[in-house]
């Protein structure tokens, strides 16, 4: 079973990296085609690892 919670607060905190992903590649004045896959990138690949790493199960009580 999957905690809703920790989905949400997982998900906002990789949302607030991607986001701030963009506003450093913004300023550096990088292609378009980055502001594509880094923030995918992130988005994608952490959650693989935070889902691997177990944090998105529910403990049994």
């Amino acid at each position: 079973m999957v905690s809703k919670i920790r989905v949400l607060l997982g998900m906002l905190v990789l949302l607030a990296l991607a986001i701030g992903a963009i506003a450093l590649l913004a300023t550096v004045k990088a292609n378009a085609v980055w502001f594509t896959i880094v923030p995918l990138g992130i988005l994608f690949l952490g959650a693989s690892l935070i889902r691997s790493l177990g944090w998105f199960n529910k403990e049994s009580r």
